[in-house]
């Protein structure tokens, strides 16, 4: 649909001069907060029909990677009691708090499907009829839609094959055996839980070694140190991470782990690679209760058959193999997306063939997503802010 469609379904309606959020995420909440403080008018859309929906599918034995005192939401902290890590119940919570608290306006059940520049404003079609906005925050997330390879034989395996997202509850592997393909950190997460159920075998499939830290060294949470790391040049912090990987766990080539292609916070950078966060898969991985496998090649209709020429029999397969953003339908024509479909900008940078368009949260960070989320708010607020002032008078 192009821009000219758009606008003569739009009729002649008034053109919102302030900033229509997509998304009521962390990101997007966070984003809406920021510009209501700086004094712009915001509306947040969000498809869904309630808050955090995507924490309420995820497995029940979720906790963030990232340390509560630097996940907390501004003007809300978590309770007395709450983990280090928190538990996804929390989350859900804190961020209906953190939208009651400020008053933030979410129109519920609301999805886009397509926007388009038309000279000095943004034209938003939306299920429930077309919007126009002098600015457009994309805030739907880096995690959107889970990617399952097509590996060859996979439709006539008898075996189940699902997502990392799809992982459920733990408990349920009991006796089984498992396959996890992916040493990232959805791999990880799955592998730390798996580690604690009595499974009849897992296996590794890993392409590539992980950039991996683990959650606690003693008492301390190792996440504290994040703020620290993300403002080394990246060789530094690569060099740092390296070296505490190495000095936790040793040697994991020696347990069939292949070597890291490049540095944690380099490959964060330029693949958006997040870094794996290790809670009892690695002594899982030394007492060989996992065992590391190469990649896969093919499956058959009952085994799974390994570059090397191995197969084994597994019941489930889970491809912790990633997510795309899913943005091409909404901003496929626009040209701001990467092969990957991650958008070319974010935060506070910006097109200026496309003034008013902008992007938050839809790429990893070594401080963690609602960190991120508070830094990248404030910064594009900034910018909208100063963008709308009026000029001084001569």
């Amino acid at each position: 649909m192009d821009a000219g469609i758009l606008h003569a379904k739009a009729g002649q309606q008034t053109i919102f001069n302030g900033v229509i959020v997509i998304g009521a995420g962390g990101a997007g909440l966070t984003a809406a907060h920021a510009l209501l403080k700086a004094g712009v008018q915001v509306v947040v859309l969000e498809k869904e029909a309630r808050l955090a929906e995507p924490w309420h599918r995820r497995h029940p034995q979720l906790h963030l990677n990232t340390h509560r005192d630097l996940s907390a939401l501004p003007g809300v902290s978590f309770p007395a009691g709450t983990p280090a890590f928190p538990h996804r119940s929390a989350i859900i919570r804190h961020l209906n708090e953190f939208r009651a608290m400020h008053r933030l306006p979410v129109e519920f059940g609301v999805s886009v499907d397509e926007i388009a520049f038309d000279g000095d404003h943004w034209l938003v079609q939306t299920s429930v009829g077309p919007r126009l906005a002098r600015h457009i925050i994309i805030a739907t997330g880096r995690d959107r839609q889970p990617v399952i390879p097509a590996w060859k034989g996979m439709k006539a395996f008898a075996g189940r094959v699902i997502h990392s997202a799809e992982f459920g509850d733990a408990n349920d592997y009991a006796g089984r055996k498992i396959l996890v393909v992916g040493a990232g950190n959805s791999g990880f997460d799955a592998l730390n839980h798996l580690a604690r159920v009595d499974t009849a075998q897992i296996w590794l499939s890993a392409r590539n070694g992980p950039a991996l830290l683990p959650k606690r060294i003693g008492q301390i949470a190792v996440h504290r140190f994040s703020p620290i790391l993300a403002r080394l040049p990246f060789k530094l912090a690569d060099a740092v991470m390296a070296a505490t990987q190495r000095l936790v766990f040793g040697d994991l080539t020696a347990f069939g782990l292949p070597p890291t292609p490049s540095g944690g916070a380099s490959r964060l950078a330029s693949d958006y690679t997040a870094i794996a966060a290790d809670d009892g898969a690695v002594n899982a991985i030394k007492d060989g209760r996992i065992i590391v496998v190469p990649t896969v090649r093919e499956f058959t209709r009952d085994t799974v058959i390994f570059d090397n020429g191995v197969t084994i029999q597994p019941d489930i397969v889970i491809a912790a193999t990633g997510y795309r953003t899913g943005l091409e339908a909404m901003l496929g024509k626009l040209g701001v997306l990467d092969k990957k479909g991650v958008p070319l900008f974010n935060g506070a940078d910006s097109d200026p063939k496309l003034p008013g368009l902008w992007f938050t949260g839809m790429r990893p960070s070594i401080r963690g997503c609602f960190a991120n989320a508070r830094i990248q708010a404030k910064a594009i607020a900034a910018r909208i802010a100063r963008e709308r002032k009026p000029p001084s008078p001569v």
